[in-house]
């Protein structure tokens, strides 16, 4: 594929992390983000790399007044992890309010000619299975009803941890999104162990031609 499909075009990235919970979680849940940093910021370098005015990312926090996620823009690599461990993370993940708010941030900028000529990348790292799966599946058919073409807007899923609830959710995203109306399969999905750094640009393309 054409790496100029991932010129111009604006990354979002949002950091869905949840608290362990001792009740629940398996021995070693708790450290499931730090074993993942490495692969993590070679994926923000990699979108930071064609998005060269910032990468704007979402960190889940549990005294966010706005849908569990801070908001951050123009962030660097280097900075990553102290964002991320800079706020406690909630129990439970409202994804469905912050993948709604990225969508709506960028159709707004698409309607009004600010967005990049390329459209979009959002990629979500996610711990566990969040509320309102079928919500979140439902408004990314509908953002799909609004694209001007196929690879206008990517989604791509990462999973950080084992949690087997995730996994499907995930693959159901992945490989049903067609069959529950959307226009096209902007969504795909990968374990966070299987980025590699020789393997970023292919999951990058993947989100736009899955």
């Amino acid at each position: 594929m054409d790496a100029s499909l991932l010129q111009n075009r604006d990354y979002t990235i949002i950091i869905a992390k949840t608290a362990a919970s001792v009740v629940k979680e398996p021995p070693g849940y708790e450290h499931r983000w730090h074993s993942a940093y490495e692969s993590i910021i070679n994926l923000v370098r990699a979108c930071q790399k064609f998005d060269t005015d910032g990468v704007t990312m979402y960190v889940s926090c549990r005294d966010s007044k706005d849908y569990n996620f801070q908001q951050y823009k123009h962030i660097m690599p280097d900075k990553l992890r102290e964002i991320v461990e800079a706020h406690y993370p909630p129990y439970e993940l409202d994804l469905l309010g912050v993948l709604q708010k990225a969508l709506d941030d960028y159709f707004t900028r698409k309607a009004a000619n600010q967005a990049k000529p390329n459209g979009e990348i959002i990629i979500v790292l996610i711990d566990g299975e969040p509320l309102d799966r079928m919500a979140i599946a439902k408004t990314i058919v509908e953002a799909t009803h609004k694209l001007d073409n196929s690879r206008e807007l990517g989604i791509g899923f990462v999973q950080v941890g084992s949690d087997l609830l995730a996994r499907g959710f995930l693959k159901a995203l992945d490989e049903d999104l067609t069959h529950a109306g959307a226009y096209f399969d902007i969504v795909d999905t990968k374990m966070v162990e299987d980025l590699q750094a020789n393997s970023l640009l292919q999951f990058l393309f993947d989100t736009l031609d899955d």
